[in-house]
């Protein structure tokens, strides 16, 4: 099991999914949110949480909603409703100081600022829009 926290301890998170593979998501509203592109860590349904009242939780679309410590601000997770899916925010958790990347998505919104120099998967936001409608 790997645990995490935000900044103040607050809240902790804790999954049984594997902490080594990190996705970046690129979309424009990941960027607003993070002020750059978003590292997760995907926990799929497999989340427990302690601290759920230092938590604010944030619709930012019909089938989504983002959550971050309302004590110390901390960008906790991206959570899909259906199906039920958590991205947390992967340097909650220390362990994955030696992941590595394993895909980024929404590569057509990604400022030409920055590159990463891992090749990893890299999907548009009309292929992560195919998956879904599958």
């Amino acid at each position: 099991m790997s645990q995490g926290q935000c900044l103040c301890g607050a809240v902790k998170i804790a999954t049984q999914q594997p902490v080594d593979k990190i996705s970046v998501c690129h979309c424009e509203m990941c960027q607003r949110w993070n002020g750059g592109p978003s590292f997760t860590i995907d926990c799929h349904s497999d989340v427990s949480i302690d601290g759920e009242e230092f938590i604010t939780r944030f619709a930012s679309s019909e089938w989504a909603e983002r959550a971050f410590c309302k004590q110390c601000g901390t960008h906790l997770f991206y959570h899909l409703h259906t199906p039920s899916s958590y991205y947390v925010s992967s340097t909650l958790f220390g362990e994955t100081k030696s992941a590595t990347l394993a895909m980024q998505i929404f590569v057509d919104s990604k400022p030409a600022y920055y590159n990463f120099v891992e090749k990893t998967p890299m999907l548009t936001e009309q292929d992560i829009i195919s998956l879904m409608s599958k």
